[in-house]
């Protein structure tokens, strides 16, 4: 089983949606239209929320990793990662496809997933965000 982990962005709607409408950036969109095709489901991680279900109804919110210090980003990962055990059931080696930046991977996330028997697939990892673009272009036909 493949799980799609698809990182929240700034951009968002002005008022309250289902999260996977909620985000409007560029990236975020060709983020969630990759993982709906190349995933069996896909859930959101929000700096706000943790582990968010996409029809799950958010309002706008301001938070953002990379403005949390080092001890709010690690029990965030601990959060996210007691969510995951709660909420999604998958047989050992389902592979944890991340869509997101460094800030929800490097601090517990991906060695948490990993000591639960996860696989990881970073499809984009240590691209910037123009190239992410491409790729997500590229790999959905729209270029």
């Amino acid at each position: 089983m493949r799980i799609g982990f698809v990182g929240c962005v700034k951009g968002k709607a002005d008022r309250p949606m289902p999260a996977q409408e909620l985000y409007t950036s560029s990236l975020f969109i060709k983020r969630r239209k990759f993982v709906e095709e190349s995933c069996d489901s896909w859930w959101i991680l929000s700096a706000e929320h943790g582990l968010v279900s996409p029809n799950e109804i958010l309002a706008p919110y301001d938070r953002a990793l990379k403005d949390t210090t080092l001890l709010e980003k690690r029990l965030w990962s601990a959060q996210v990662l007691d969510a995951v055990a709660l909420r999604i059931s998958v047989e050992p080696g389902a592979i944890a496809e991340l869509h997101a930046g460094k800030e929800y991977r490097d601090f517990g996330l991906c060695s948490g997933l990993l000591e639960a028997s996860w696989r990881i697939e970073n499809p984009t990892e240590g691209m910037r965000i123009g190239a992410q673009l491409q790729f997500y272009a590229r790999a959905l036909n729209h270029e």
